[in-house]
């Protein structure tokens, strides 16, 4: 088949190469030429493991084409994705203006049967939106009505949400665990069939075909209910550490329920990256417009800001409230580890604090300094504020503390030793519960993590005790 991405982003980009991959010819299509350029050059402007590999073979193999004009892409096509942003407003609610630019070009140009399948994350109405925004501009080409022009049945509209996690986009999309389409008609669900037969032949009921409304709904409940896990978790985290339990056991002990499962279920510095903050937000939005409140969801937001602040305090405590020209060595900016995004990473909030606490920071990610360098621009921070540089041990040379926020397989086993020769003052603050407090304490440092217990916390207790 002939397919159509528009948004040469995280989402657009995976899935037109993933599509390519599998023998489909596709075009992908996005307004910023010096991004088309790059792609042309092969070179993908994001960072993603597996990406530019897939991009230069299909590129090569000509299944994969990329172009600023969406008039070119659509001859021929069978389904044009849409997969442009959809950014947060002030009011937490989704930015549609783009879909619906789309939307309206679509309208302009189409002249054959196509399915034009909504991809990006859109509140529930969305796909509503779509077609009434291709039939307006169809009806200014016929203005003797859709039926006579027989226009009207080229064009079907559906919903069909992507699940990616960054870091295993390209394995999620390859080998998904299930496809969310939601359709109005058979003839739709027909070429969601023929699309996606090659990842799903083993087992083909993992192609879900459903209303699109509950397409559209399927894609924030199934963010909002992960982001409520990891709050929970935290939140519970923060108990364990006044009553001195370990969060690692509690998590286990309720990970082997199977009405709970494992996963998600880790305690941490809170959630961040470009799907859950945005989701949980949006859902907010969308309830708030209705009248229904959704108390559970508002509790998930507040504990995950919360949970952020907390951890940034620990480092504040641990230095008497006082961090004014105390350096501090951070691991990790990224919102986790296998991507450069930083959207709403907890290493934005902590940093800001830190900063504005008076301490001197110097910081330290794999891949995520140039976009954490921007996202802090424009988060209005001074550009000196902060160092980068490129080897973790460099980020810890004289520093009163080592801070990890993001884990990265090469922080997983450091030489403790040269850390110890480093850092000016022997503390550790593992906000991903990475290291283990007995070899630390053995070592001669200072160690705190998230809701597990140690000698210091167990001091703290007594002291309020006492207190």
């Amino acid at each position: 088949m002939k397919l159509t991405v528009v948004g040469s982003g995280y989402v657009g980009l995976v899935t037109g190469v993933c599509f390519a991959e599998v023998g489909h010819d596709v075009i992908c299509v996005d307004t910023d030429a010096s991004k088309i350029a790059m792609l042309r050059d092969n070179v993908p402007p994001i960072y993603e493991p597996g990406l530019e590999e897939l991009l230069k073979r299909n590129a090569g193999h000509e299944r994969l084409q990329f172009t600023t004009k969406l008039s070119e892409a659509l001859l021929g096509s069978s389904a044009v994705f849409i997969a442009v942003g959809t950014p947060e407003g002030e009011d937490g609610s989704s930015d549609l203006r783009y879909v619906k630019a789309v939307a309206t070009e679509i309208g302009k140009l189409v002249d054959g049967p196509l399915l034009v399948v909504v991809k990006s994350t859109v509140p529930v109405c969305t796909c509503d939106m779509v077609e009434a925004t291709i039939e307006a501009e169809l009806f200014k080409r016929f203005p003797l009505g859709l039926e006579s022009a027989k226009a009207k049945p080229w064009i079907r509209v559906a919903s069909n949400p992507e699940f990616l996690k960054e870091g295993t986009a390209i394995d999620d999309f390859m080998k998904p665990d299930r496809i969310v389409t939601g359709v109005t008609d058979p003839e739709s669900a027909a070429v969601f069939q023929e699309m996606y037969a090659p990842f799903v032949q083993d087992d083909p009921s993992r192609l879900q075909v459903m209303e699109r409304r509950s397409s559209e709904m399927t894609k924030y409940a199934a963010n909002a209910m992960l982001a409520t896990r990891i709050s929970f978790m935290n939140e519970l985290s923060r108990l364990c550490e006044e009553v001195g339990s370990n969060i690692d056991d509690v998590r286990r002990g309720i990970g082997f329920d199977p009405r709970i499962g494992k996963k998600f279920l880790y305690a941490g510095p809170g959630y961040g990256g470009s799907c859950f903050p945005k989701d949980v937000e949006a859902l907010l939005s969308m309830a708030r417009q209705r009248d229904c409140e959704l108390t559970v969801l508002k509790a998930v937001s507040h504990a995950n800001k919360t949970q952020k602040m907390h951890v940034a305090r620990k480092i504040h405590s641990h230095f008497g409230g006082d961090l004014s020209g105390r350096k501090i060595g951070i691991w990790g900016l990224a919102f986790k580890p296998g991507t450069d995004d930083v959207r709403e990473a907890p290493a934005l909030t902590i940093l800001s604090a830190l900063v504005h606490w008076g301490a001197r920071i110097v910081v330290h990610d794999p891949v995520a300094k140039k976009t954490f360098a921007r996202a802090w621009e424009q988060a209005g921070m001074k550009e000196s504020q902060i160092s980068y540089v490129e080897d973790a041990y460099d980020a810890l040379d004289g520093a009163d503390a080592l801070v990890l926020l993001t884990e990265w397989p090469e922080y997983k086993r450091p030489s403790w030793s040269r850390i110890r020769s480093l850092l000016r003052k022997p503390v550790v603050f593992d906000f991903r519960n990475q290291y283990g407090f007995k070899a630390l304490a053995d070592a001669g440092f200072h160690y705190e993590c998230v809701g597990r217990p140690d000698a210091q916390s167990d001091s703290r207790r007594q002291d309020r005790k006492d207190a």
